[in-house]
Formats: structure tokens, C-alpha cells, sequence
């Protein structure tokens, strides 16, 4: 099992993911809610379909925190590179950001109403 098994497949369990990318089910589930990047579709039955990005994202994730040595902060940085407004932050001022930004977004969609 491994990366030839993420072009075979469109979705993935949670056991899948842990099973190919070597990352307990646990930190997967952490790393969904820490990150915001890893959006599984929930079934029914409430649980997770990981598509091919998610897997790919979390062994992404997987490298900069194991290989590279990258703190939660860090890997967060990293990868605000490239997926900034997914990223979730516990700094005030980012959230001051976020709800300056909503607040703008809603006032010109009541502006393109009228």
C-alpha cells in the first residue's frame, strides 16, 4: 500500500489513509481540525471519505512536522503558502483580520444586491 494506491482509488477511510500514509487515525483527525485543510466528505453514517488532496495534504503535513522537524506553528506557515485562506490561527489579530474581511465580503454582496 502507498502512493500507487491513491491514483487507484477517489476516496479513501480513514483506515486507508492511515494505512498509506503511515499517520495514526488520531493525529489525521487532529490535523483536520488544526489545519482546516483536510475536508472529508462525511457519508450518512457520519464517517470520513478522505479524497486524493486530503491523502496528498496529509502527507504534506506528515513531512514538515517528521522530516523537517517543523512545529504545528511552523507547518501551519509553511503551508499558508500556499492554501492561505484555509489555514486556521489562534492569533487574536488573524481573527480580527478574518471578521474585518467577512464583514467587507457581506457589505458588497448587500451592495450588489441593490
Amino acid at each position: 500500500m502507498g502512493l500507487e494506491e491513491i491514483e487507484q482509488k477517489d476516496y479513501f477511510s480513514i483506515g486507508d489513509v492511515k494505512r498509506i500514509t503511515g499517520v495514526p487515525e488520531y493525529s489525521v483527525r487532529y490535523w483536520e481540525a488544526e489545519f482546516g485543510l483536510i475536508k472529508p466528505i462525511r457519508k450518512e453514517s457520519g464517517h470520513r471519505r478522505y479524497t486524493k488532496q486530503d491523502v496528498y495534504t496529509i502527507l504534506k503535513i506528515k513531512d514538515l512536522i517528521y522530516k523537517h522537524k517543523l512545529t504545528l506553528e511552523g507547518a501551519k506557515k509553511q503551508l499558508g503558502k500556499y492554501h492561505l485562506p484555509s489555514i486556521k490561527t489562534t492569533a487574536p489579530a488573524a481573527q480580527t483580520d478574518i471578521k474585518f474581511l467577512t464583514e467587507i465580503k457581506e457589505t458588497l454582496e448587500h451592495l450588489l444586491k441593490e
